[in-house]
């Protein structure tokens, strides 16, 4: 499982979607995650999942690949889902000694199902196709403007960045503990959820010795190469705009108005 997540990794396909601007791709992605908490009918979800699909199509990313990342959210959603169902009032749809589901339970567990869903893989996609400097630079030129109330934007952006691209290095190291204590005898597959969680509590000690090891290392590997912040840096590749950007910050917002008119129009007729 520890292998299934994808946030944070790169996969370069060459495609248009990885050819965009970094700025356009967080941009959009942040259009794409305020949309799934705006739309509220089977209307909006069909807008939204025909973005995510041709998003996903065109970065010609495996499918398969985006859906291995769900496998480490699938407690969290099935847990979300349950309790929306049980525990959210309405017209009973099926009941069974304490237990029942409500009509309205149904439906707010369906779409928490989906944001979850469709908030994995709009991230995940926005980092499988941006790399760890290129993201970087987005940050910190979306941020600027904070720069005006003394906000360290560049070395903010840099932690944010360090920090996704340390998610696949710290799964690998925990794989590889677990793996080498699996070979001296230990068992994380066997007993009950409490007693897994238990198991899991001597892998945390070499796994914290080694993030801040990796820690240790990178800060005198920037500090060997005279790093001292963003101030007064120039930049190799300057972040620029082209037709390509504008294009897709058309379609974003295009989007993003066809959810909204479709919620308007919908609560209008009492559809929604």
């Amino acid at each position: 499982m520890l292998r299934d997540i994808t946030l944070g990794q790169y996969y370069d396909t060459r495609s248009v979607i990885h050819e965009l601007d970094p700025r356009t791709k967080i941009t959009g992605t942040f259009v794409f995650i305020i949309s799934l908490f705006i739309f509220r009918s089977a209307a909006a979800v069909i807008l939204a999942t025909l973005f995510l699909v041709s998003a996903v199509l065109l970065s010609k990313v495996p499918f398969s690949y985006m859906l291995r990342g769900m496998k480490s959210i699938f407690f969290i959603l099935i847990l979300t889902v349950v309790l929306n169902m049980f525990l959210t009032p309405g017209i009973t749809v099926f009941s069974f000694w304490i237990f029942k589901i409500t009509d309205e339970g149904l439906k707010i567990a369906a779409f928490t199902a989906i944001r979850l869903i469709y908030l994995i893989i709009g991230s995940s996609l926005m980092t499988l196709t941006t790399t760890p400097n290129n993201l970087t630079d987005g940050l910190e030129s979306l941020m600027s403007p904070l720069k005006i109330f003394k906000v360290p934007v560049h070395e903010v952006a840099m932690m944010m960045s360090i920090a996704l691209r340390f998610i696949p290095i710290l799964m690998e190291e925990t794989d590889k503990i677990m793996k080498a204590q699996e070979a001296r005898g230990a068992d994380f597959d066997s007993g009950n959820v409490i007693e897994r969680a238990k198991a899991l509590v001597p892998i945390l000690v070499p796994l914290f010795v080694s993030a801040f090891r990796r820690a240790n290392d990178l800060a005198l590997a920037m500090e060997a190469r005279c790093y001292r912040g963003g101030e007064g840096r120039t930049k190799m590749k300057p972040l620029v705009y082209k037709k390509r950007d504008l294009a897709a910050y058309a379609v974003l917002f295009f989007y993003l108005a066809l959810v909204i008119a479709s919620g308007i129009l919908l609560s209008r007729y009492g559809l929604a």
